[in-house]
């Protein structure tokens, strides 16, 4: 049964926990969609997981779309959330709309997510009004890495926790239906939801938020460059990986592969003519 915003916001009602794992292409999403997952992002992630940027600057609308687009064909259950990249949404209200709407119509989204509290206000206030559900993100907001200088918790003295709890008062009243709060306090991740009629989903969080949601790279360990704080490795698929690679890379250079069960054939007298002739 498809998951939707409505199916998100009876969740919160409901006190059930909503899961959350990025996906990037079909055969991935796919997987996901049938572990019963109620949500896949496709992240700017990408940027780090697929495309090897040492951030999620570089992505472009156009990735957005093109692995958007993918997950979208794979997730027949799953609500797919696409990142709005960096610098598509922050420059105008106009941009954000349009930028949005390509999101959903070229990327075949269910939603799109924008990082940003108040100051974000107007273009999320302007993407509801264009009939697109948005996702609010705060806390570490990693297009503004640069701005943060490093990868950091947020809201860990006075100033900046009051200002995660305006900020998430202000996404919800400018239409969110839902708010990603990363490396955020538990205890301060805890409160912001319990003020909220909107479900939060947490990425280093703690497990006060009404979902989940990691890089599903990350949570399978197939991502080794860096491993966050709040990563759990669920499966070592990495290694599983690794030991494939290396078990044809044998038998290849082994001869042994392809063996005699792998081979189509062909009647010996059409070979005997192809031969002769």
């Amino acid at each position: 049964m498809k998951n939707t915003v409505a199916t998100f916001k009876k969740m919160k009602e409901n006190h059930e926990k909503i899961s959350m794992l990025t996906a990037y292409d079909y055969s991935t999403a796919k997987l996901v969609d049938q572990a019963g997952i109620n949500g896949i992002l496709v992240g700017d992630s990408l940027g780090n997981v697929m495309l090897g940027y040492p951030d999620t600057i570089s992505v472009t609308v156009e990735d957005m779309i093109h692995h958007g687009a993918a997950v979208s064909r794979g997730a027949e259950n799953a609500l797919v959330v696409i990142d709005m990249p960096f610098m598509s949404y922050q420059a105008s209200v106009y941009d954000a709309v349009v930028n949005a709407g390509r999101l959903m119509k070229e990327g075949r989204g269910n939603a799109v997510k924008l990082e940003g509290g108040e100051d974000m206000c107007p273009q999320i206030e302007a993407i509801v009004k264009a009939q697109i559900p948005v996702v609010a993100h705060l806390g570490l907001t990693p297009q503004s890495i640069n701005a943060f200088g490093g990868y950091k918790a947020q809201g860990r003295d006075l100033a900046t926790a009051k200002k995660l709890i305006h900020d998430a008062k202000c996404v919800e009243a400018a239409g969110a239906f839902a708010l990603t709060l990363e490396c955020v306090p538990a205890e301060l991740a805890e409160y912001i939801t319990n003020e909220l009629s909107i479900p939060t989903i947490g990425i280093g969080a703690g497990a006060g938020c009404d979902g989940q949601i990691l890089v599903y790279a990350d949570m399978c360990a197939m991502f080794s460059d860096y491993k966050p704080k709040f990563v759990k490795h669920f499966g070592n698929v990495g290694e599983v990986m690794r030991n494939a690679f290396k078990a044809y890379d044998d038998d290849v250079k082994k001869g042994t592969y392809p063996a005699e069960e792998h081979n189509y054939t062909i009647a010996p007298e059409i070979l005997k003519e192809v031969i002769n002739n």
